[in-house]
């Protein structure tokens, strides 16, 4: 084992592996972290029968200190090579951090969980851009990836604790296991009252109306499940009737766009991937997102208009929890996408049947019935916190 240590300058591995190269040796592991210009730059190797190891090993040292790196190597038996190479049957997680700032409270909270589950970290990474010193800006973000492996007896357990540990800091934390669908994700479906909107458009229309008290009560009963969502959602409707048909253009004019969404749905569109809006909102407010943002599909409700007012009733089918999963599973047919490479985001019980069949559900700052019944849980951060959790960070936005 080979660990250099030292100023981060261009050349150090080129360096220590053309020595390597030239003896024939080979690498079976290697591993390479810059921390604020530090460099730590690991190599696990395997020297050539009948070479003489002094020779290699004084030759780099050399090459260290004319660089003024510090380099260390330590011998490897080669039972534990074989049980270091045995290892990698384990299971494998992230864990992701999501907060306005990470502190080390955080991170040792984090990593005692980890540890007593005795799983091992392999890799720390930093996916959020550098952070200001001072206080943070009001929308800065931070988040830290953890790879970790391990097995698991019940990996429900971990989530459970690591879930009351983010609501006792005040962060979002996510696990994720690490297989192949995490990074082959191509479809991403959202609510839209409340979710791509910082608003529920019922209500808004309902306060033009002069009903806004009465609609709001049932509105608020219905997200928390106290209330089947297709009877409340008529009778809030009904009491739009006679609304001025002038009123939904200016409603949809101020709708007012959650934090992170247009970065979030534009990254998503660089990258090749479909969107949908599936809401138990309206079609005419669906749309009105649809060319602002780019989303590929919308599926909502029609409210009825007649002589240039709201009836009071919608037409077609009413498109409520159970609804928005089936049309999740249309859509995910047409493009061909496995229901494991689907992404499903919302914050309310109606939300829950679609996050619950998703390959990753998303409650998003959402009440807590669908926070304790969704995989995984956004409240700190904008809809764009979602990339974090795909492994992508902010420096590889900025360069695309």
């Amino acid at each position: 084992m080979i660990n250099v240590a030292g100023d981060d300058r261009p050349g150090v591995t080129s360096s220590i592996s053309g020595i390597l190269a030239d003896h024939d040796v080979t690498v079976l592991d290697i591993g390479q972290a810059v921390i604020h210009d530090s460099l730590t730059l690991g190599l696990l190797v395997e020297m050539p029968a009948g070479t003489e190891a002094a020779t290699i090993l004084k030759d780099i040292l050399f090459r260290c200190h004319e660089m003024g790196l510090q380099v260390r190597f330590l011998p490897v038996s080669a039972d534990s090579y074989q049980h270091w190479v045995a290892g990698q049957g384990k299971q494998r997680h992230i864990v992701t951090l999501l907060a306005r700032r990470v502190s080390a409270r955080h991170i040792a909270a984090v990593t005692d969980v980890v540890y007593r589950y005795q799983l091992n970290i392999d890799r720390i990474d930093r996916l959020s851009g550098r952070v200001p010193l001072g206080a943070s800006p009001q929308k800065s973000k931070a988040s830290v990836e953890l790879s970790v492996r391990g097995n698991l007896d019940d990996p429900s357990d971990f989530r459970r604790e690591l879930l009351q540990l983010a609501g006792e800091l005040d962060i979002d934390i996510a696990y994720q296991e690490d297989s192949v669908f995490r990074r082959t994700r191509r479809l991403v479906a959202f609510d839209m009252d409340s979710t791509l909107i910082e608003a529920e458009v019922i209500d808004e229309l309902a306060k033009a109306a002069g009903v806004g008290e009465a609609v709001a009560d049932i509105t608020e009963r219905a997200m928390r499940g106290e209330l089947d969502f297709t009877q409340s959602f008529r009778a809030r409707v009904a009491l739009l009737e006679g609304l001025n048909e002038s009123v939904l253009e200016s409603v949809a004019a101020s709708l007012p766009i959650t934090e992170g969404a247009e970065r979030l749905v534009s990254t998503l569109k660089r990258l090749g991937y479909k969107t949908a809006i599936l809401s138990g909102g309206f079609t005419y407010f669906g749309e009105y997102l649809q060319k602002k943002l780019g989303i590929d599909y919308v599926y909502a409700n029609d409210l009825a208009i007649a002589d240039g007012k709201v009836t009071g009733q919608v037409t077609g089918t009413v498109v409520d929890g159970q609804r928005k999963a089936e049309l999740l599973k249309e859509i995910a047919q047409r493009e061909g996408i496995d229901l494991e490479q689907v992404i499903a985001v919302g914050d309310g019980a109606n939300d829950l049947p679609m996050l619950s069949i998703a390959g990753l559900g998303i409650a998003f700052r959402a009440k807590p019935i669908v926070r304790e019944n969704a995989n995984q849980s956004i409240s700190t951060l904008g809809l764009d916190g979602i990339l974090y959790l795909l492994g992508i960070s902010d420096r590889l936005m900025d360069i695309s």
